[in-house]
């Protein structure tokens, strides 16, 4: 150790332990007293690492009964809500929830209904769930609903988000599901996602498909 090095270290104030240790020092008289002292301190090492420790098991503990009652909540999977009246309840229960409002016959609700589900098994701490509008006129009025699909994210029982129609989705029925976990993740319901790459469909005559028409109208 160099001069400067030693200096440094007479400069750092003594840890009460160790204080506390090298003052029964002085009345030691041989080197197995010593031996005893340095135990002393090995064994409180191991005392505040054994807390650590299990500090950290405690919050696993804690965590693993959060995702058991997430678990138990059907988060995780992408189900479908029969009152609305429940989905009241759940969207203001629920921490992150995506809920997404659909007609049976129509096929971009279908296309909507695909990417949910996979988005709701990597998306754990988000509870998905949709639900036909004739069973839900309430809400259809409440918030306005107007345009099908229509996917609205709820964070602490308040609505942050919609996704209307295919219009934020490249405005193609062929949109990945990376690009509307990514929408998604705009407004804080889910993790964000690795940007996907940039897609886009062409005609045979080189120009970008874009389909505006396939939006449906609910009344």
């Amino acid at each position: 150790m160099s001069q400067q090095d030693e200096e440094k270290l007479r400069e750092e104030p003594v840890d009460e332990r160790v204080q506390e240790t090298l003052d029964q020092a002085t009345d030691l008289r041989d080197e197995d007293d010593e031996e005893k002292l340095f135990e002393e301190l090995e064994n409180d090492d191991d005392f505040v690492i054994a807390n650590l420790r299990e500090r950290r098991m405690e919050q696993l503990k804690q965590e693993m009964t959060k995702l058991q009652e997430m678990r138990q909540n059907e988060h995780g999977s992408y189900t479908e809500i029969t009152d609305e009246k429940e989905i009241l309840k759940i969207t203001t229960t629920t921490k992150q929830c995506v809920v997404h409002f659909f007609h049976k016959e129509f096929r971009r609700c279908q296309i909507m209904d695909k990417h949910l589900t996979t988005i709701a098994t990597r998306q754990f701490k988000t509870r998905f769930v949709k639900i036909n509008v004739e069973n839900a006129p309430f809400l259809v009025e409440k918030l306005s609903i107007q345009v099908l699909p229509c996917v609205i994210s709820f964070i602490d029982g308040v609505s942050v988000d919609r996704i209307i129609g295919f219009d934020d989705l490249g405005n193609t029925d062929s949109f990945t599901t990376a690009v509307l976990e990514l929408r998604l993740s705009q407004s804080g319901v889910i993790t964000k996602q690795e940007a996907p790459e940039k897609q886009e469909r062409k005609t045979i005559f080189g120009f970008a498909d874009v389909n505006n028409d396939d939006d449906d109208e609910w009344d």
